[in-house]
């Protein structure tokens, strides 16, 4: 029976520069280019979880406060500058 890999293969296209560029980076941290996209993917993944929080407590934030549209933001901004 044929063993079950644990990755799978993906085929990317990129424009020559950056192609050139994710060579020098793998080189320059000791990875291979799997390993380099893999780690790419993982910070992607991450910036978008903590992106997400940024926002979540700003609505928060907003809704405690009562600001509702850009309008009050504005609002809000030229009270604190005076």
């Amino acid at each position: 029976m044929k063993p079950t890999r644990m990755s799978r293969i993906l085929t990317i296209s990129l424009p020559p520069k950056l192609y050139a560029q994710s060579l020098k980076w793998a080189r320059a941290h000791g990875m291979t280019r799997s390993e380099l996209f893999r780690e790419a993917l993982r910070r992607f993944e991450k910036g978008e979880e903590e992106w997400q929080g940024i926002l979540a407590y700003g609505r928060r934030k907003a809704l405690e406060t009562g600001v509702r549209s850009e309008e009050d933001v504005e609002r809000l901004i030229d009270e604190s500058r005076t």
